[in-house]
């Protein structure tokens, strides 16, 4: 039987997370709009809550290919992202002045934002790594 490494263990802890994180937070979306009478309006935003979740799990399922500094980062963007959309989502920290619906419609553009910035950047730097370490 094969013994797993570190990188598989944080694969699989980046995995819990990831489901935990995307679970919680329709959790406290549907909490926050119980409510809300329209089921187009509720599908919307669980599609838009999940997505950065689903974007994650590509990533992470993509980054299997690539050099494990690259994996390891995509495993601190998934908590970073997990753990503050949490925070924003329980209420932790509200912005003043603004409806309940912002924190659910902004923590998923953000998340994107990050998403789509740091996992090009990574996958650069881990294709030119692996450039240079090619004889």
């Amino acid at each position: 039987m094969k013994k797993p490494n570190n990188h598989n263990s944080l694969r699989i802890i980046a995995s819990i997370v990831l489901f935990a994180g995307a679970i919680s937070s329709l959790v406290l979306m549907f909490n926050a709009g119980h409510n809300q009478k329209s089921i187009l309006l509720i599908v919307l935003f669980t599609g838009w809550i999940l997505s950065p979740f689903i974007g994650l799990f590509i990533a992470d399922m993509i980054s299997k290919q690539w050099l494990p500094k690259t994996g390891l980062a995509i495993f601190w963007l998934i908590i970073f992202i997990t753990l503050a959309s949490l925070i924003f989502y329980s209420g932790a920290l509200n912005v003043s002045g603004t409806k309940p619906a912002f924190k659910f419609l902004i923590v998923p553009l953000i998340s994107w934002v990050l998403i789509l910035v740091i996992v090009p950047i990574k996958r650069k730097r881990s294709n030119i790594s692996n450039a240079k370490n090619q004889p």
